[in-house]
């Protein structure tokens, strides 16, 4: 299991902004969106309304992460913008993975879209 927990994240794709996420999307297949609620720019909301906007996109999972906006309010707001999930910081590796509905080829034995 920790290999392919490892194999999975060697396939991460990191933004660090909302603008250079949304152009990653545009040019990667992605299973999985994992997102922070607070970013520069935008937050994480407005970017999860922005992809959900997009046909391509309108059924690939986002996870919102979040160490301040914890609430309940703040969760509601996230899957009234598409979350599937809403989890806090500290990420607990094993749980990402699971809630993540382990998407890995590695570990299915499937091919197709990159993660995240």
């Amino acid at each position: 299991m920790r290999s392919c927990w490892a194999d999975w994240v060697k396939k991460l794709i990191k933004a660090h902004s909302a603008k250079e996420a949304l152009e990653i999307l545009l040019k990667t297949d992605v299973a999985v969106v994992l997102m922070d609620v607070s970013m520069p720019e935008l937050d994480g909301f407005q970017l999860a309304a922005m992809i959900r906007q997009h046909p391509r996109f309108q059924r690939t999972a986002i996870i919102f992460v979040s160490a301040v906006h914890l609430t309940d309010l703040d969760q509601l707001k996230g899957y009234e913008h598409g979350a599937v999930d809403y989890i806090s910081v500290p990420v607990v590796p094993e749980l990402l993975r699971a809630k993540s509905g382990g998407v890995s080829p590695t570990c299915t034995g499937k091919r197709g879209a990159r993660e995240l």
